[in-house]
């Protein structure tokens, strides 16, 4: 958000979230901080594998990672590279978050479905639209239905990390260490 204000002319109707790493005063930024949660989120996958030893979440946690780093490499200038790993990064972040719920208890067990259910929709939006039915933008634009997609796995994603660090993850990394014994 913070690249949005640096970008002039920048719209978040019309432009895609990558814009931002073609623009003057935004692209440094925006490409290192992508690449950066990539890893961090890379990290994060292992990281928790080494506690719930999940291997279908570890793998999705690391496909996120990969395509979201991707997405900071090759830049919306690369087109072809750049789907490749932006819909890596939107699908399996999404399934991820989807995922989840087999380690989650309470809200967020049904909230990780709920988020992660809706940016597989727009996803197949975008898809739709990419197929020539723009139309399915409606008033949010292309980039609406981007961040319908990217927003709610970062809030659940935000969410999960509250979760594992709290008594509720520790009971869930215990049920993984069983789970695998």
């Amino acid at each position: 958000m913070l690249a949005e204000t640096m970008a002039p002319g920048y719209s978040m109707n019309d432009d895609t979230i990558s814009d931002l790493g073609i623009m003057p005063g935004s692209a440094t930024l925006f490409n290192g901080v992508v690449m950066l949660t990539g890893m961090l989120v890379v990290a994060g996958g292992l990281l928790f594998h080494r506690h719930h030893g999940r291997n279908v979440i570890t793998a999705l946690f690391i496909l996120s990672g990969v395509g979201t780093f991707g997405v900071g490499v090759f830049t919306v200038n690369t087109p072809e590279m750049h789907t490749i790993f932006a819909v890596m990064a939107f699908l399996s972040s999404n399934v991820l978050a989807i995922a989840s719920h087999a380690i989650l208890r309470g809200p967020l067990k049904a909230l990780s479905v709920v988020l992660g259910a809706n940016g597989l929709v727009f996803l197949i939006i975008m898809g739709m639209a990419y197929a020539g039915m723009e139309l399915l933008f409606g008033p949010i634009g292309y980039g609406g239905t981007e961040r319908m997609i990217v927003f709610p796995v970062m809030v659940w994603l935000l969410g999960l990390g509250g979760y594992l660090m709290g008594p509720q993850g520790n009971d869930a990394r215990r049920e993984g260490r069983e789970h695998h014994a």
